[in-house]
């Protein structure tokens, strides 16, 4: 009789790994299910090995993105959303820091990269929306103005949430994402007033 796996199991060693990152505990086998009521048996069933774990940590990382993005309601302004986008991505580094470390781990694959790749398209969809609003240029590549957008967000989540620089460093973004779309066509003054409203991690 074959057994069903419990998604709780997996669901609670994939949270109980987080929470030991956070702590700044060594994630072991043992270390990782004591406590938990399951057995190390239970690693290699879920994710075949500590490696399967960290593929699995790696996912629940970008899942947990994936409905922060989806959470931003889009607006009439898609500048502001662009910057809403930026905010809900740095509120999710903030929220689990040790997890967002793992998320960008690529020594690990993921268990599905496209969920990966959505993420970026979130960005990508909002600066077609901006250009076909009129507020960037035609010429403007969207895949690129959207890597560029996610590099300052990415950056000041990497210096605020997992490492040295304090949290009124993320203010920073407002300037810089202001400077980035404007460079794609968008007036100044109105560049800044959205990000200034899209803008809160």
């Amino acid at each position: 009789m074959v057994r069903m796996k419990d998604p709780a199991v997996r669901s609670l060693l994939i949270d109980r790994g987080a929470q030991m990152l956070a702590a700044r505990q060594p994630v072991t086998l043992r270390s990782l299910v004591a406590g938990t009521g399951v057995s190390t048996m239970a690693v290699y069933t879920y994710f075949g090995g500590m490696d399967g774990l960290w593929s699995a940590m790696r996912q629940e990382g970008f899942t947990r993105l994936a409905a922060r993005l989806a959470a931003v309601a889009p607006s009439e302004d898609p500048v502001q959303d662009l910057a809403a986008l930026g905010a809900a991505y740095l509120s999710n580094a903030m929220a689990s820091p040790d997890l967002y470390r793992v998320m960008f781990d690529a020594g690990f694959e993921l268990e599905n990269a496209a969920a990966a790749d959505d993420t970026l398209h979130c960005l990508v969809r909002a600066v077609e929306r901006a250009t076909a609003a009129g507020r960037f240029r035609d010429d403007v590549d969207p895949l690129e103005l959207a890597t560029q957008s996610w590099t300052i967000g990415h950056g000041l989540a990497s210096l605020v949430a997992t490492g040295p620089l304090p949290h009124q460093s993320l203010a920073h973004g407002v300037p810089l994402l202001t400077a980035l779309f404007t460079s794609a066509g968008d007036n100044p003054e109105q560049c800044r007033r959205s990000v200034e409203r899209g803008w809160r991690p």
